[in-house]
């Protein structure tokens, strides 16, 4: 993995409420490049805004180049993307998904990036798909999450992995495969002061390197870990070295998902309760709205924001893109959003709490579990989670 870059200025983005209107406003300025590449797009009121904003800087001249999960953005492909393409914005669909009951190893890596470059300036990294705050309905308040607005050199990193998996999905997909493609060309000056860098997992180079950063950070935490992740469902490695951390006296505690939106993960997930609060970690269930967050604070100056949920599919299978921020100012700031989110919003879960609930709650979460693995041995992944 390559070192922090210095000299960048990054912006914490909270929820669809920040994220939103700071994309469509460096969209709105370009005048060169817009690359975008999201899981899920769907065809909402925000959704509908972001292609609108898109097919606009098509029409003033800019070149547009957005790719979209086969399987999150299945929505898309039926009611936006022909559209988009008329408009002339270049699109493309990474693993189609032409085959709905065929089960094969290969289509469960997704794409899960979330990224955006304006103008190869302006970099955009995050969990936040492009989806109304408030899908799926139910919540009165939005959906959970976070991303960041990045200029200075990182924005470098971030123009470069777009490129290369542009290039690849249009050499999959049999287009235009001996055709020069023309890109911005990043300026990589320096607009601020942060360190930060762009860590990336795919299936080729960079298997492991969100989870060794993340293994790294926590191994050498001493006084907190705050992590907050929608799906969690970690091998045993890295259950271990939380426990760890709480056994030398860091503070740790995590942010995990309180409602239920996927109910194999969300139960499995539970499962793993017992073990890490008996070590004494922290368990905080985020239960005012749907949590999506991938975000975590160590100590008072290593942070991270992306798309990698703690779990088989993120860390195994899905390509996956976080920024890894060493700055304190906003390590803690967004510590401050964390620690009010477990506030207003969290329910503690203490051992005795595991213990008291009815047998059949407990059964639920280890008959998940067992699920759970035993899809992941099918799959041929069982023993990653060990």
């Amino acid at each position: 993995m390559s070192g922090p870059r210095p000299g960048n200025q990054i912006q914490l983005l909270h929820s669809g409420g920040e994220y939103f209107p700071a994309l469509l406003a460096a969209i709105a300025g370009a005048r060169e490049e817009i690359l975008l590449e999201t899981y899920i797009f769907k065809p909402d009121a925000v959704g509908r805004e972001v292609a609108a904003a898109l097919s606009a800087a098509v029409l003033r001249g800019v070149r547009v180049r957005l790719i979209v999960d086969g399987f999150g953005g299945r929505d898309f492909v039926q009611e936006l993307m022909d559209d988009l393409a008329a408009d002339g914005v270049e699109v493309m669909i990474f693993r189609r998904e032409l085959k709905p009951l065929l089960a094969r190893r290969y289509r469960l890596r997704r794409l899960h990036r979330k990224l955006a470059v304006v103008d190869a300036r302006i970099a955009f990294v995050g969990g936040i798909n492009i989806i109304d705050d408030f899908e799926p309905v139910g919540p009165r308040h939005p959906r959970f999450d976070f991303a960041v607005r990045i200029e200075g050199p990182v924005v470098t990193d971030v123009h470069r992995a777009m490129a290369r998996l542009w290039r690849l999905v249009l050499w999959a997909s049999l287009k235009r495969r001996f055709v020069p493609l023309r890109w911005a060309l990043p300026e990589g000056v320096r607009s601020g002061s942060m360190r930060a860098r762009l860590v990336l997992r795919d299936n080729l180079r960079h298997r492991r390197d969100i989870e060794e950063a993340y293994l790294d950070a926590i191994e050498h935490a001493q006084t907190r870990i705050l992590l907050a992740n929608a799906y969690f469902f970690p091998g045993r490695v890295f259950r271990q070295a939380l426990m760890a951390a709480a056994g030398r006296g860091v503070q740790v505690t995590l942010l995990l998902q309180g409602r239920v939106e996927y109910w194999l993960l969300h139960h499995a997930c539970r499962a793993l309760y017992p073990p890490l609060l008996t070590a004494g970690v922290r368990i905080v269930e985020y239960r005012k709205s749907f949590l999506h967050a991938k975000v975590a604070v160590v100590d008072t100056g290593w942070a991270t924001v992306g798309s990698s949920n703690i779990d088989p599919f993120s860390l195994l299978l899905a390509r996956e893109a976080n920024v890894v921020i060493l700055d304190e100012t906003f390590a803690t700031g967004l510590a401050a959003a964390l620690q009010a989110a477990c506030t207003d919003g969290g329910v503690e879960v203490s051992l005795a709490d595991w213990q008291r609930q009815r047998w059949w709650h407990r059964a639920t979460a280890w008959l998940a579990y067992g699920i759970l693995r035993l899809l992941l041995g099918v799959a041929g992944y069982a023993s990653r989670l060990k």
